[in-house]
């Protein structure tokens, strides 16, 4: 993609009106696919170097992340938000913006590679110091692909981005697995990371063809940079909320149980994670063009919570019910701790989801100066959940972690919405009735678990818990449906998820994209998308 014409001028490659949301939904389609291919390798990659390497392993390696991925998201939160919704870009204002972002980074790589021995001497561990210089790398060549990678995304061409995340996914993997088959132990982490950057980088440079000015006096600039820094801050604050968890078990508890918590809870985190990613981008994309009808933006807000309850609480629920036989099947009987950890943390999958909406509330209407107050909140509130349940360990932390969620959620989506007169009345009539029947499934489900021979626990081996683990999701999916026909009297809820996925699985195009769709095309807006998604009636209070 050539980003630029010859004057200069960003290419208007992204529709508006109704293509604007078939773009929308096309782009909900691929990164939804993409996000699920990437779960699919990062839980092959969890299973291979579970079995491969220790859990004292993987706790080395996020000592150090816990502090380097800070530093290899900037630009990348900040920069990237700037480039999607700011109204005008072009050559010389982007040229600006990737030198500001590449010399930032070199220096925070040069910085954080200089610190491994205080980081060595913060966990009493020498072998920190050479796991920081490694890790270090991959600040300098995140930096180098924000900016193609954020024209990429602006253009919503989303098929490219995800194509280079899977790739670079898939380069880190093999090269991870194919080093800690050979006994490399950790080091085969630390390689896997680099790897992935540096595919990620080379990916985006060939994607988006486009080569940087000398950088010069631009008006936009100094905006476009104060912008990008609020976002930043804004993602610091979060950033240090969930890792907080991570430096106090690893600091407190050793590098083997952090390495416990951190699987737990990565395989906790990898399905909301990967579903809000993938939309985040998506939907702050195309929510900024519905700024002139608050109404309406509204309306299609209301719809993607709807949605995101839907599939949220009731993912929830069963990975709490199945949590330990799925950390055995996938890791096996090493990991017993974990699995104990993952059904702690599985009622907060929903409720996670949820609350990374008010994200795409404050990105879309460009006022991330109330998402980095509103973070400092959230900061000091889940701080004081994680300090509290540090007394009780690894899962003390767990349920710490899960009750700040519900805690913040619901207030933090009102705050976000106060500027468009988002009510807290039409938050809850979306999600209640999606609660309510994960716990009637879930309790029936958990009722009938010690009474019938199939669930007996009794039983131990590989294909024993397999067995429970799709047994008890099956039985718990029914009784979760059911109650969802129930609660809403009726099954539009299911037909508008199956409308949303035969809409976003279709390989039917219009005829042209990036124009303006004929009225006819799509008389109306009934196949409901995660991003461009109206509330039902009586879903709005």
């Amino acid at each position: 993609m050539k980003p630029f014409d010859e004057r200069g001028a960003f290419r208007p490659i992204a529709p508006e009106g109704k293509g604007l949301r078939q773009a929308a939904v096309r782009s909900v389609g691929v990164t939804l696919f993409s996000g699920g291919l990437g779960l699919t390798i990062q839980i092959v990659a969890v299973v291979a170097l579970g079995r491969l390497l220790t859990p004292r392993d993987f706790g080395l390696m996020t000592m150090v992340t816990t502090f380097s991925l800070l530093l290899v998201n900037f630009g990348l939160n900040g920069i990237t938000e700037a480039v999607v919704q700011h109204d005008v870009i072009d050559h010389q204002l982007a040229s600006n913006l990737f030198w500001i972002n590449v010399g930032g980074s070199l220096v925070l790589a040069l910085g954080f590679a200089a610190a491994g021995p205080l980081l060595a001497r913060l966990y009493h561990d020498p072998l920190i110091t050479g796991v920081a210089e490694g890790v270090a790398v991959t600040i300098f060549l995140t930096g180098l692909s924000v900016l193609h990678l954020s024209l990429l995304k602006r253009a919503m061409r989303f098929s490219l981005v995800s194509f280079n995340d899977i790739l670079g996914r898939v380069v880190a993997v093999a090269v991870s697995i194919a080093l800690a088959w050979t006994g490399w132990g950790y080091w085969a982490l630390v390689a896997g990371v680099v790897a992935q950057s540096l595919s990620l980088c080379i990916g985006s440079w060939v994607g988006c063809a486009w080569l940087p000015g000398r950088p010069r006096r631009h008006v936009g600039t100094g905006s476009m940079v104060r912008f990008a820094a609020s976002t930043y801050a804004r993602f610091s604050t979060f950033y240090f909320t969930n890792n907080l968890d991570n430096f106090l078990v690893g600091w407190r508890l050793g590098s083997a149980t952090l390495g416990f918590y951190k699987k737990a809870y990565d395989l906790f985190a990898l399905p909301a994670c990967q579903l809000s990613t993938s939309l985040t981008i998506v939907a702050v994309s195309a929510l900024s063009r519905l700024r002139n009808d608050w109404a309406q933006y509204r309306r299609y807000l209301l719809g993607a919570i709807g949605v995101t309850a839907f599939v949220g609480m009731g993912l929830g629920a069963d990975l709490t019910l199945v949590g330990k036989d799925l950390i055995f099947v996938l890791l096996g009987p090493k990991w017993r701790e974990s699995g104990r950890i993952f059904t702690l943390l599985g009622p907060g999958i929903g409720i996670m989801m949820l609350y990374f909406i008010n994200v795409w509330i404050h990105f879309s209407i460009g006022r991330a100066d109330r998402l980095f107050r509103w973070g400092l909140v959230d900061l000091g509130t889940t701080t004081l959940f994680l300090v509290v349940g540090l007394r009780w360990g690894a899962e003390g932390i767990a349920v710490a972690w899960v009750a700040s969620y519900w805690v913040l959620a619901f207030p933090g989506l009102w705050y976000a919405g106060q500027p468009i007169k988002l009510s807290i009345s039409s938050i809850i009539s979306c999600v209640w009735r999606y609660i309510l029947a994960s716990l009637l499934a879930g309790g029936i489900s958990a009722f009938l678990v010690p009474d019938v021979p199939v669930f007996s626990v009794a039983e131990s081996g590989w294909f024993a818990a397999a067995r429970r683990l799709v047994t008890i999701s099956v039985v718990f999916g029914f009784l979760y449906l059911g109650a969802v026909i129930l609660l809403h009297r009726g099954i539009r809820p299911l037909t508008q998820f199956a409308g949303l996925v035969r809409e976003m699985i279709s390989w039917k195009r219009s005829a042209n994209l990036g124009s303006n769709a004929s009225p006819k095309s799509n008389p109306d807006f009934s196949g409901a998308s995660a991003v461009l998604t109206p509330a039902g009636p009586g879903e709005i209070a």
